[in-house]
């Protein structure tokens, strides 16, 4: 069953055909609908009934870390397979199995008897974080703000869910299945290592992550074009783009089209010209200070970079300044006149 949460600021709409209950508060502010196929009707023991087949909930006061620490270490399962069965760890998707294991450092194929318990104090401090984030915010944002400042990613959401790279070694993310279900890990900050128990420290087979447009986990159109480039954007979001950055479209074109022309686009960006750089270039076409141009400096900085092409210690020679072509500041290119410029000796 999905609860769907609703704050009736508008009315509410019209049930729909899979709408099993509508539930409402007393001010009619508040509209929640139960959707599902089948509904099971009962009372309070339907709900304790369920309850005991759960797990340990990160959200709930009465969690008892100390019985799930006992359960894990006798298992042989993988915490990869432990965290997302909910007669373990009651809460965690997939998406939350990912980024919980990878703050916490944990490889997903470490069977949960091979844990130490300073891993598992580590898994289980993230898991109520991430869970608890979510609860509050209603997003699963797992980035700490922090870190995704100093990785220049600010918008950072998520580590290595359905990502190529890992944000903090560039390694590229692995990706097998556990359970039907694809996991994920850095193979660098999430390291397989050797035990007394597993010398060989067997790992599923692998292969690199191929990132796809995740309707649980969505991203904004910048991060997908920073991290796989044009392919993962939609025709819209293509044309969109180009648009953008002054491209015609062609009257008929499908997607593998567009990729191809916003990859060349994207490729022939114009290369700014630093201030310095244009100063200087300034002073070689024989332009004097007083020429204004788009890149400028204050007067003490402009003589500074000057001095690179003259230097003070010739600026009273007379020399003649042959003629070559030169870039003005419009972007057209001119003939320099012959100029006498004068140097100290």
């Amino acid at each position: 069953a999905v609860f769907q949460g609703r704050e009736a600021i508008e009315a509410a709409p019209e049930p729909t055909k899979t709408n099993r209950l509508r539930l409402e508060s007393p001010d009619k502010l508040i509209v929640a609908d139960l959707t599902a196929m089948t509904v099971q009707h009962g009372g309070i023991e339907l709900y304790d009934e369920k309850r005991k087949k759960l797990g340990e909930d990160p959200l709930r006061d009465d969690t008892d870390p100390e019985r799930l620490w006992t359960r894990v270490h006798a298992s042989k399962k993988s915490i990869g397979a432990l965290i997302m069965d909910q007669s373990y760890f009651t809460g965690p998707g997939n998406i939350y199995r990912a980024e919980i294991l990878f703050k916490a450092g944990v490889h997903p194929d470490i069977p949960g008897k091979e844990l130490d318990r300073a891993q598992f104090d580590l898994v289980w401090w993230h898991t109520v974080q991430l869970l608890q984030r979510g609860f509050k915010t209603g997003s699963i944002l797992t980035v700490d703000p922090e870190e995704a400042l100093a990785l220049q990613r600010p918008n950072l959401r998520r580590y290595i869910y359905n990502s190529e790279k890992c944000p903090r070694c560039d390694t590229s993310i692995r990706t097998w299945a556990i359970a039907n279900r694809t996991c994920y890990a850095c193979p660098t900050c999430q390291p397989r290592q050797r035990t007394k128990k597993s010398p060989l420290a067997v790992v599923t087979p692998q292969k690199e992550c191929v990132p796809f447009n995740s309707h649980c986990a969505r991203e904004s159109v910048t991060e997908r074009l920073r991290a796989s480039g044009p392919s993962r954007l939609t025709v819209a979001e293509l044309k969109k783009q180009l648009v953008n950055i002054g491209t015609k479209l062609p009257a008929k074109s499908n997607k593998a089209i567009l990729v191809e022309m916003l990859e060349s686009a994207l490729e022939k960006k114009p290369v700014f010209v630093s201030p310095e750089t244009a100063a200087a270039e300034k002073a070689a076409a024989g332009e004097s200070l007083a020429v204004e141009h788009i890149a400028e400096l204050a007067p003490s900085q402009a003589r500074k970079a000057r001095a690179q092409i003259f230097p003070p210690r010739v600026k009273q020679e007379e020399a003649v300044v042959a003629e070559a072509p030169v870039k003005a500041a419009s972007g057209r290119r001119g003939i320099r006149s012959r100029a006498k410029v004068k140097r100290n000796a």
